[in-house]
């Protein structure tokens, strides 16, 4: 619906919305949109009706900013309107105020903007050329729904079915999205022929304005469904069941296309992003595909060497070969014990950690000293720097 999309964009500061400055990366306008969603979503506030209109509001914000296509036309049109531009939105449109420099309405000073960049430009942002005679009306696509998950470590490297609850609009079960009775169908608008909009000859522009009669859906329904009103959805909590991919890393974004919120009649649902967070492991760690480990080995294993056993997260323990002379920090690398990836798995690498004990019986210590005593030379001569 070309009028109310471009009155939001010419009236709402969506920088302002998310807090950020224009000049923000896509990064920081992520974090913000990410932070703003989660402090105001329905699920955390519930009955607040003024967190649920915040959450809508900042998602509608990041709907623009978080699209590079969109956040361009976005702000040239912020542009024209400080140019005076837009100085007659959004009472009316090109049609009412004062006329400008030139005899324009609205102020429009014609030396600061070229009228072949308007035309591409309201036609990028309207869905086609201006007028759009004829046709079908662009429906209004659902809205995309964020939700998060926390996994164990090994629920994460080895992929899992995780259930995931939804509260909000979901698709009408009577009318099944349509808004109309059961028995019934929507009709084709016969004031603008399906095309949601009509067209607004003013002077060297034509402009689209939203059909009155069928409120810019290009359908009409005669008898709605009584138990949506005609909406198409209905506002409910459901279930979904959310497969994770084996070796997810944490942050990872999982997409279900058109498991979002429903769109308007016979209009696309939005899409749902699973958020995964993963929980630390008390003896794994990760980099990337691989994973790490820091084995403990005593100081007999390292110096005479030792064949050891390492744990792993697929197919049991495995054996190291612990040369004779290892350094405490060296890391040895088993192939295939890693995360899984898209070709195969990666590696486990295993960092060898020279366990001293913190006490010691006197046998022990008589041949420690034994072994003291027969070293010749010291190790920190090595650190003489003169």
């Amino acid at each position: 619906m070309a009028d109310e999309v471009r009155r939001e964009w010419f009236e709402k500061d969506f920088y302002a919305v998310l807090g950020v400055p224009k000049n923000a990366s896509a990064a920081e306008i992520k974090k913000a949109y990410r932070k703003l969603a989660q402090q105001h979503h329905p699920d955390a506030n519930r009955g607040d009706a003024k967190a649920e209109e915040r959450f809508k509001e900042v998602s509608a914000a990041y709907d623009v900013l978080g699209d590079q296509e969109k956040r361009t036309q976005y702000d040239r049109v912020r542009e024209m309107g400080r140019a005076g531009f837009g100085a007659g939105f959004p009472g009316g449109g090109f049609g009412g105020g004062r006329q400008g420099p030139g005899g324009y309405p609205g102020g429009f000073r014609y030396e600061t903007v070229d009228v072949g960049d308007l035309g591409d430009l309201f036609g990028g942002l309207f869905g086609g050329a201006a007028g759009r005679r004829g046709g079908q009306a662009r429906a209004q696509r659902g809205a995309d729904l964020e939700a998060e998950v926390r996994l164990p470590f090994e629920d994460a490297i080895a992929g899992t079915t995780v259930p995931v609850k939804i509260t909000g609009p979901s698709q009408c079960r009577t009318c099944k999205g349509s808004g109309a009775a059961p028995g019934t169908s929507p009709t084709i608008c016969d004031e603008c022929g399906g095309a949601g909009t009509r067209v607004m000859n003013q002077g060297m522009f034509q402009m689209t304005q939203t059909c009155p009669r069928c409120r810019g859906s290009g359908r009409i329904i005669e008898t709605p469904c009584p138990s949506c009103g005609g909406t198409g959805a209905q506002r409910r909590t459901r279930t979904l069941q959310v497969k994770i991919p084996p070796g997810v890393k944490d942050g990872a974004r999982i997409r279900l296309a058109g498991r979002g919120e429903p769109g308007g009649p016979g209009a696309s649902a939005g899409d749902l992003f699973v958020v995964v967070h993963v929980q630390k492991h008390p003896v794994f760690g990760r980099k990337g595909d691989d994973l790490t480990l820091e084995l403990p080995v005593t100081y007999p294993e390292a110096a005479l060497g030792a064949n050891v056993q390492v744990p792993t997260l697929n197919g049991g323990p495995v054996t190291l070969k612990v040369p004779s002379g290892t350094p405490g920090g060296k890391t040895f690398r088993i192939k295939g014990k890693g995360a899984p990836r898209k070709n195969g798995r990666g590696d486990l690498l295993v960092t060898v950690k020279v366990d001293v004990p913190g006490r010691l019986s006197r046998e022990e210590k008589q041949l420690l000293q034994q072994l003291a005593d027969s070293q010749k030379g010291s190790p920190r001569e090595r650190l003489d720097v003169s």
